[in-house]
């Protein structure tokens, strides 16, 4: 007979007085259900105290602007109580600044003001799977005995973060997925909303295999995230993200990173190449073409480099398809490599239909090229697909 699932504990820490019975009430089901437990806080000094009185806590969901402690400095001080609560901040839309800080000082996720609180269900579900990722890797970190056992660790922390859910609107649709190689590395890729209907885009491959390569990753994606609410030019994002990469990197890792910020008021794509693979944007008739590069170089390699950008129109019926070279660099059993020809092949006189078939054309087409032929990197796929005018 299994244990009883626990409830996952959340310290939720406001000084507003309508947020614990609004909390309670929204929350209801899930607490009644068994999934989560609610416990409450006004402030950062009375936050603290209920962390070291209380071990089982898992997500801090915190404000930012609290009097004695604000949520910023809590942000700093609960590692030294547990480092292994992950911290999901909350704030209104337009305090970018603070929002990006909270990021970059190591929230794991933000919500903003006003509380849409099924965003606020899945962003608690995405920290709890990750954060269940990490306690199992922290429980096998003695035990790993081969180099097997770190790769499958690995992998799980990598999909842990990838986005399930997609943003979509009348005329625009969005999917994303990632297979990892047997010798995972540190693909990923996300999807930030942004302000006035925008969203941005980012897609990434990190040097290195196995589960350093995963945590440079999940370090990469937070900082990106963070730069991205708080800027709002894509050549900026990348030239914050490397600065930082930069400030801390003794294993001298680095990452590509391709960031685009998609308006669907107009159908335009403005985004930044940080060495990676050149975007494919599919036309209505199946022909296709490989957008501009921006002459930037991978994120961690070298301080202070000014990122450019390029701006394009997704026009209707057209698919954008963001890839890593896990895509164009699949072999086949005679030593071959998938390459762009067969890539932009998939899509000649065959349209996809929207985003999910793009994505699932690359990755059928990637299998069927490789078969039996072990992976030596993983394969990701971002699509965006603009409708028709009346679709």
């Amino acid at each position: 007979m299994s244990p009883v699932q626990q409830p996952h504990k959340i310290l939720v820490v406001d000084d507003e007085p309508d947020v614990e019975p609004l909390m309670r009430q929204r929350m209801r089901r899930d607490v009644r259900a068994g999934r989560y437990e609610l416990v409450f806080a006004q402030n950062g000094v009375e936050a603290l105290d209920r962390l070291r009185q209380e071990a089982d806590i898992d997500i801090v969901l915190s404000d930012i602007n609290m009097p004695q402690m604000d949520g910023l400095t809590l942000l700093q001080q609960i590692p030294k109580v547990d480092p292994n609560v992950r911290c999901v901040i909350v704030s209104a839309y337009g305090d970018m600044e603070n929002i990006r800080t909270a990021m970059n000082r190591g929230a794991f996720d933000f919500v903003t003001k006003p509380l849409d609180f099924e965003d606020l269900r899945v962003t608690i579900d995405r920290t709890l799977r990750h954060l269940a990722e990490w306690r199992e890797a922290l429980a096998s970190r003695d035990k790993l005995v081969a180099l097997q056992n770190e790769l499958d660790l690995a992998s799980k922390m990598q999909q842990s973060i990838l986005p399930t859910r997609f943003p979509e609107g009348p005329d625009f649709r969005l999917f994303g997925q990632m297979e990892p190689a047997r010798a995972v590395g540190g693909d990923f890729f996300d999807v930030v909303p942004l302000e006035n209907g925008r969203i941005g885009l980012a897609i990434a491959d990190v040097s290195d295999k196995g589960v350093p390569a995963s945590l440079f990753m999940m370090s990469t994606r937070t900082l990106l995230k963070g730069a991205a609410v708080g800027l709002s030019e894509p050549g900026e994002v990348l030239r914050e993200v490397n600065d930082l990469l930069n400030e801390d990197n003794e294993a001298s890792m680095f990452v590509t990173v391709l960031y685009a910020i998609y308006d669907p008021a107009n159908g335009k794509l403005t985004y930044a190449n940080g060495g990676h693979n050149s975007p494919l944007l599919v036309q209505v008739d199946g022909s296709s073409e490989l957008l501009p590069l921006t002459d930037g170089i991978a994120l961690g390699v070298a301080p202070e480099f000014q990122y450019g950008q390029h701006c394009v129109s997704i026009d209707p019926g057209s698919t954008l398809v963001l890839y890593t070279d896990g895509v164009t660099e699949a072999m086949n059993g005679a030593k071959e490599e998938f390459g762009m020809e067969r890539l932009r092949a998939i899509f000649a006189g065959s349209p996809p239909v929207d985003s999910r078939a793009a994505s699932r054309a690359v990755f059928d087409a990637v299998r069927a090229f490789a078969g039996d032929t072990p992976r030596s990197d993983d394969v990701t796929c971002l699509a965006l697909s603009r409708g028709r005018s009346g679709t």
